[in-house]
This record gives C-alpha cells, structure tokens and sequence, in this order.
C-alpha cells in the first residue's frame, strides 16, 4: 500500500512499518524530495551506462554512415584550415612557430582545439536535440552531454592519422614526451565537458543561447595559442594566457607530440580551471534540469 494512504506519516511510524513490512517480505520504496543544492550521483549515472554508450555509437554512425567523405572529412577540415593558415599566419604574417616548420605547428595546435570546438557545439546542442526522448522517459540527463562528445573523440583520432606523416615529412621524430599525449586528450575532456554542459543548461532556460555559443567559441581560439606560440606573449601578460583553460591544453598537446619544452604550469592551470568549470557546470546542470522537460 502508498504510504500516502496514510496521510501525514511520524518518522517513528515509517520506521515500524518499513520493519513490518520486511518481516512479511514486502519491498518498501521511500521517495524523497532532493534539496536545491543537488549534487552528481555517480552511481545513478553508473548505472546507465549502456544508454550513454547507445547514444554515443548512435551519433557515430549517424555522422559516418551514408556519407560521401565519410571519415575523410575529420581529415580534410584540419588539414584545409592548416593551408589557409599556413598561407595567412606563416608566409603572410610570419608569425613565429618554436622553430618548428609552420605547418606542422599549425597543425599540432588545430587538433586539440578543433576537437574542443566540435565537442563544445555538440554537446551545447544535445540536450535540445535530445527532447522527444528527455519527454517520455526517465534516466539521469547528463547522460546526454556527456554521450555527445563521443564523435569528436572519433574524429580527433583519425585527424591524428595525419599528423605522424606530416612531421615524418618535416623531419620530426616524436619523443618520449609522447606518452603524456593521452594525458591531455583527457584534459582537453574534461575542459570541453565542462564548457558543452554549461552551455546545453543554459541553451534550454535561454534559448539565444545556441546562437551565441558558436561565436564564443570562434573569438575563444584566437585568445587561445593555436596560430601562434604562448612563448609570443609578454612574460609579465603571460599568466593571463593561463587564465583561459585551453591554452595549457593546445601547448601541451603540441609540445607532446613536436617534442618542445613542455610547460607544467600551464598544464596544471588547465587541469584545475578544467575541473572547477567542470564542477560548475555540473552543479549548475543538475539544479536546473528538473525543468527541461517542462522547457523543451
């Protein structure tokens, strides 16, 4: 029988009928109201595991099957952006590259950014997108988010099948260094997670929001040292650079795989500006997501 046929239930009540209730072997379910402050249940996300690898693998085909490019587009999309910047920043501009070939630094700092970019948008969108299904059944929300960015992933490795060739070409042999490149494809996660999920929250309580985020994240990377070095900046600005979680990502990654000196600061100040976005945006997402149903 529902508790609520009961009316208003003392908690020594609900305890000597949850007891009477397991002697006779009949299950009791209590549901409690969460408070305002809710925080991320792991274990409830855990648990839903499956949906989030069925929605992951879903957009994957979607993006892959029945194309004409196919995977070739993750190839073609850095590699035509590396040209047009090599001509503009390297030949026309002459920026300076850590007397490292143009191209290939170019490159470098492309792929981790354009995996952020690419993840950021989708996962910005994913929860509007997600709305037929957020409707009718239940199932911890941030499974969508976090399901969205599982093309980027795939597109950023076959993006990578290029680099390797392209710095054979050049002359470079990667290092030691390499083995940390696994170390900032999950940093650059954890940035691009946090990013994406404050922004699909935000997307569905105000809508302009989806028209805004692309323009944010396209003024984002030139406040980011893809097309030129964080060495470029004054020493005593530099720790603004820092302020801004991808920079410690992209030189990070190109110092990786380039073998350049490899700056720790930088690396930790994204880590940390990454996880405390990250936390943010969770906090943020799992208070307001009592509503999306309502608001889609």
């Amino acid at each position: 029988m529902p508790l609520s046929g009961f009316g208003a239930v003392g908690a020594d009540h609900l305890k000597m009928l949850t007891r009477i209730a397991s002697d006779i072997h009949v299950q009791v379910t209590v549901i409690e109201p969460r408070g305002r402050l809710r925080l991320l249940d792991l274990r409830e996300v855990w648990s839903f595991r499956e949906l989030l690898w069925m929605l992951a693998r879903r957009d994957i085909k979607v993006r892959y099957k029945e194309t004409v490019l196919g995977a070739l587009w993750a190839i073609l999309r850095p590699t035509l952006t590396m040209l047009i910047f090599s001509i503009v920043f390297g030949h026309m501009a002459k920026l300076p590259s850590d007397g490292v070939p143009y191209p290939v630094f170019v490159f470098a700092g492309l792929l981790p950014w354009m995996f952020f970019a690419q993840a950021v948008s989708s996962a910005a969108a994913s929860v509007l997108g997600a709305g037929s299904l957020i409707t009718r059944v239940y199932f911890p929300r941030l499974i969508v988010p976090l399901a969205s960015v599982g093309v980027a992933l795939v597109d950023l490795v076959v993006a990578l099948l290029l680099l390797v060739p392209l710095m054979l070409w050049y002359g470079i042999v990667p290092g030691s260094s390499l083995l940390a490149v696994p170390l900032m494809i999950v940093l650059a996660l954890v940035v691009a997670l946090g990013v994406g999920i404050a922004f699909a929250a935000v997307s569905v309580v105000f809508r302009d929001f989806r028209h805004i985020e692309p323009f944010v994240v396209q003024i984002w990377m030139f406040a980011t040292p893809v097309i030129y070095p964080a060495s470029m900046i004054p020493e005593q600005w530099r720790w603004l650079a820092w302020l801004n979680p991808m920079s410690g990502v992209v030189e990070g990654f190109r110092a990786c795989w380039l073998g350049l000196p490899l700056d720790w600061t930088g690396v930790a100040a994204s880590l940390w500006l990454g996880l405390l976005v990250l936390f943010g945006a969770v906090l943020y997402f799992e208070r307001v997501e009592r509503r999306f149903a309502d608001l889609i």
